[in-house]
């Protein structure tokens, strides 16, 4: 199909995504009719249904989700041919799209984002706050070049760029019955009421495993998807939070907050990783970016580090031999 099809393409795909023609229509500035006629006219090239029309709106046919992912191909592919254009006058334009764990999106992607426009700012970012297994199905689907996330799922698609070892901390007020120890043990913790971090993310995942090895009962009273939320809540509290290390940089600056590294004899530790979909080729400035990212990951690396994150470096070593392997 021609480039003059690219727009027809991305209707398909905001109506797959929305699951409704009218929805779609609305913000593609667009007739509901007019839209239904693209579709009609791409059905009738193809000889098949591309979309199940029902009560509550369209779903996608069998045809319909193997040619919406071969448009996802074909545009991955676009844009890789758009940027070598661009490198031919020089990395100006184009645009880089990131999936990230929440707990690096403010202090450690911010920063190299801040570093990155200063010398591109034509470059656009796109960058989407998410848990693990949605960074991963964003990549898989074309829709983030490059993931950043803590304990990311076994996946042979996942072709990990960088990854260092990060501990737990935990986080309570500046003066908190803990907050004069240097380091805490998780059972340390437990003798206060928790406010935890929701479920779908990795770092509550690797909470609940350490948890589960105690003998004493957590009593978490707040969950929440804000980590920010949840620092403010343990503020003038005796309520306990916890965090991936390189996710608390800023609450050791507050001054109404403590931050204490775990014991890691209770094994609270697990890997960054910087990652990108295996066999793909990325556009030119997100590969730029991938390569300033992991210089500033090697660079937190070669820091003095204490034992457990030594222990996370190599257990994150095994899992991408491991991935290499399958």
């Amino acid at each position: 199909m021609a480039l003059r099809n690219m727009r027809v393409w991305r209707y398909l795909e905001e109506v797959a995504r929305t699951g409704s023609v009218r929805q779609a229509a609305e913000k593609l500035h667009l007739t509901p009719s007019a839209l239904l006629r693209r579709i009609q006219d791409v059905e009738s090239d193809l000889g098949a249904a591309l979309f199940e029309r029902t009560s509550s709106g369209v779903l996608l046919t069998a045809a319909g989700e193997i040619f919406i992912a071969w448009i996802k191909n074909q545009n991955a592919d676009l844009r890789r041919v758009y940027s070598q254009i661009e490198a031919l006058a020089g990395l100006r334009r184009g645009e880089i799209r990131i999936a990230c764990s929440q707990a690096v999106a403010r202090d450690l992607l911010l920063t190299e984002m801040k570093a990155f426009r200063a010398e591109h700012p034509l470059v656009k970012m796109t960058v989407n706050v998410c848990d693990h297994a949605n960074a991963m199905r964003l990549m898989l689907a074309y829709e983030a070049d490059l993931i950043l996330v803590f304990r990311p799922s076994h996946a042979a698609e996942l072709q990990p760029l960088m990854s260092i070892g990060q501990g737990m901390v935990a986080v309570m007020a500046r003066d908190h019955p803990l907050a004069s120890k240097p380091k805490l043990r998780v059972r340390d913790c437990l003798m206060y009421d928790l406010a935890l971090p929701d479920p779908s993310y990795s770092g509550r995942e690797l909470i609940d495993q350490v948890l589960a090895r105690g003998s004493m009962q957590p009593n978490p009273v707040i969950e929440s998807n804000s980590f920010d939320l949840l620092a403010d809540v343990v503020k003038g509290s005796e309520i306990i939070s916890f965090q991936v290390d390189v996710g608390a940089g800023h609450w050791r600056k507050d001054p109404e907050l403590a931050v204490r590294a775990i014991d890691e004899v209770d094994g609270a530790y697990g890997p960054l990783v910087l990652g990108q979909l295996k066999g793909r080729t990325l556009p030119l400035p997100a590969a730029r970016f991938g390569e300033q990212l992991a210089r500033r990951l090697d660079a937190m690396r070669s820091l003095p580090m204490d034992e457990r994150a030594a222990k996370a470096e190599r257990t994150a070593r095994v899992r991408e031999t491991e991935d290499e392997a399958e």
